[in-house]
């Protein structure tokens, strides 16, 4: 099975959703990529990724995550990468925030749409959060 995940929005709860999903279809050996654009790219930001906003009114969800042993965001981020899924961060959006390469987690690739899309043309599953 192959999933293509598009992460354009850049919040916690997008965290939790991209890498929960990235990372259970790893876990079943699905092939996956995720093409992080727009804000989607706080997801993978060297320092973003460790400070994302929550919701206004629902900080009691931190306490939740706690409890329940739901890893940081910067745990599942690792995880994902050492399970081998693809994380393509948007050119057109980095040079439009004037970003590079190294202001990203280790293990990540660089390109535009045509990357994602040649990586999603024959996807099973294609989700965007």
């Amino acid at each position: 099975m192959k999933v293509a995940i598009i992460a354009s929005n850049g919040g916690m709860f997008d965290a939790y959703k991209v890498f929960n999903i990235a990372t259970a279809a790893a876990a079943t050996d699905a092939e996956v990529g995720i093409f992080f654009t727009f804000e989607g790219l706080n997801l993978i930001h060297k320092e973003g990724h460790k400070n994302l906003p929550m919701p206004t009114g629902t900080e009691h969800y931190q306490e939740g995550f706690k409890k329940a042993n739901v890893p940081p965001v910067e745990e599942l981020v690792a995880m994902a990468s050492e399970m081998g899924v693809k994380m393509i961060a948007c050119q057109m959006t980095m040079d439009v925030m004037s970003l590079e390469k190294e202001h990203f987690v280790e293990g990540i690739d660089v390109g535009g749409a045509v990357t994602f899309l040649a990586f999603a043309k024959d996807a099973d599953v294609t989700l965007t959060f």
